[in-house]
């Protein structure tokens, strides 16, 4: 990951992230209707790249630092940055798909895990703690407050639902390119991390496992996955950090 430092985003800029923002948010619902046992992640990779240039926008991922997909579908066990496969997702099967959405130079980020079919009540129950997770953590997200009060808010609650928070991947700032200042663990102190300012966007996106925090990742250098074989799950959403509080940029789309 290549982290740049950020410019504080003007109220302009940041209405142009939300506008990327609404449509990831509308291709989200567009995914929900899509997701059943049959469907392949490719055949929702393909959906994504087209919804996006039928709407002026591009799936900004795509070719960055060779990454060769417009999505990131990680399924199961998976933790984030899954290939799209022809397989067929299965009854019972849990899957994140993640994108970022480049819309006149802007960009916007988001994830959700989805339930294909009847799931599981431990996968289900993994699905909503990670949901509510995220939301612990975009309350804390208030100008003012620290990095780690977003971080510290996430894994205690993970925590309390009995899941481990994934601490090889994290948040970042984002604007014009993905990955900018500042970085945004989900796991430590409160005390950690710069204090949040107005103007500033991030990506807040926890992952949560079933089973202990270690990942590794596959020999195609992208693909990371739960040591121990557990279910990992992950929602994401882009904030702007404002003086009356945390807007969601990429919508509630549930």
């Amino acid at each position: 990951m290549i982290i740049l430092f950020t410019s504080l985003k003007t109220k302009e800029e940041v209405e142009r992230m939300h506008e990327a923002g609404r449509l990831l948010s509308d291709c989200h619902k567009e995914i929900k209707k899509l997701i059943r046992p049959g469907v392949t992640t490719m055949e929702i990779d393909a959906f994504v790249e087209e919804y996006l240039k039928k709407h002026g926008a591009t799936a900004e991922q795509k070719g960055y630092q060779g990454y060769p997909y417009a999505t990131c579908a990680s399924v199961n066990d998976v933790v984030c940055h899954g290939f799209p496969t022809t397989d067929p997702l299965k009854d019972g099967d849990i899957v994140t798909i993640d994108f970022v959405v480049n819309l006149n130079g802007w960009l916007a980020d988001s994830a959700w895990s989805y339930a294909v079919g009847s799931i599981s009540e431990e996968a289900a129950d993994l699905i909503d703690a990670a949901e509510k997770a995220l939301y612990k953590g975009i309350e804390q997200a208030k100008v003012g407050n620290r990095i780690g009060h977003i971080a510290n808010a996430i894994e205690t609650y993970a925590n309390e639902r009995g899941y481990s928070v994934v601490k090889d991947f994290i948040g970042h700032g984002i604007g014009q390119t993905i990955h900018e200042f500042p970085m945004v663990p989900h796991f430590g102190p409160i005390e950690q991390g710069p204090v949040l300012k107005e103007g500033m966007v991030i990506t807040i996106e926890p992952m949560l496992n079933c089973g202990e925090y270690f990942v590794y990742v596959e020999e195609d250098g992208w693909t990371a996955r739960t040591v121990d074989g557990e279910l990992s799950a992950q929602f994401e959403h882009t904030v702007a950090i404002t003086k009356k509080g945390p807007i969601v940029l990429t919508n509630q789309y549930r």
